[in-house]
């Protein structure tokens, strides 16, 4: 299967703008990460505030809350915060044209949104990917630093995005067949007790899709409580650092609590759970 995507340059989080407000703070300020608000742009334009957090390796951190009501993606936005409240909105994709690779992703059996007024790119159904909003933009519609910096406690962007799904073969079709993407065959995870699918973008983030295998180990036990709650989508990003006890002390330190969860070591914040794993970098 070959595709028309370039890469999964982000994963955004919804919030009010209050919390809008904060997050810039805590992603800047305690996480370390470059962050560009582009509220000035993106409010008279799009209705709504977008910050880029933009560390060294994996997919962006964005962060999104409505300013207008009565613009489309304000309406959008604040749909979804009535529904589910704070918390993992919408996987970004970016391709060369991306009317066409919606065209394609329809062709393959994708639900594909009409575009949105004023939108910049095309939106993919939740219910076609399994629970998670996906949207596909120009390719390069949001600058990359050349030279991005990450200060301490010196967190990667997503590495990983976990993907609870209660039917891996079908999530596996869609993932793979429907947007086009590399898939490893499926495998069973006897340490976290789950089957899982990792999808690969050409840039980004892994998508792993994850189902539950033996619910007696906490991963699994916490995929099928999300799916019980939530349905399918997303439930966890990875970011990786060099030393995660000396990163999740500085975290506890400048207020940010960090538990050791079903995942490993979680700071849950801004209706995201955010896993600490090691990494080389």
């Amino acid at each position: 299967m070959t595709t028309g995507i370039t890469g999964l340059p982000r994963i955004a989080i919804a919030m009010t703008a209050t919390e809008y407000a904060e997050a810039i703070v805590t992603f800047r300020d305690t996480f370390g990460m470059a962050v560009i608000d582009m509220s000035d742009r993106t409010v008279p334009d799009l209705g709504a505030h977008v910050g880029m957090c933009q560390p060294a390796v994996g997919s962006n951190i964005e962060l999104m809350a409505p300013a207008d009501p009565g613009a489309p993606l304000g309406i959008a936005m604040q749909r979804f915060l009535d529904r589910r409240g704070t918390g993992l909105y919408a996987l970004m994709l970016e391709a060369d044209v991306p009317d066409d690779e919606a065209s394609a992703m329809a062709e393959r059996g994708l639900y594909v949104l009409p575009l949105m007024e004023g939108a910049g790119g095309r939106d993919v159904h939740p219910k076609s990917t399994h629970g998670v909003l996906i949207r596909v933009y120009p390719t390069g519609s949001v600058a990359q630093p050349s030279e991005p910096v990450s200060g301490p406690p010196h967190l990667t962007g997503i590495v990983r995005a976990l993907l609870a799904v209660a039917d891996l073969d079908a999530a596996a079709r869609a993932w793979s067949h429907g947007l086009g993407f590399a898939a490893d065959a499926a495998e069973v995870d006897a340490d976290r007790g789950v089957q899982f699918v990792a999808v690969h973008p050409p840039w980004g983030a892994t998508v792993e899709l994850v189902a539950p295998h033996d619910t007696t180990r906490p991963v699994a036990s916490e995929i099928e409580r999300h799916l019980g709650s939530q349905g399918e989508g997303l439930v966890a990003l990875v970011l990786e650092t060099a030393d995660v006890a000396t990163a999740s002390d500085a975290l506890r330190r400048d207020g940010i609590e960090v538990i050791d969860g079903p995942f490993g070591l979680e700071a849950r914040l801004f209706g995201a759970r955010f896993v600490l794993q090691s990494s080389s970098v």
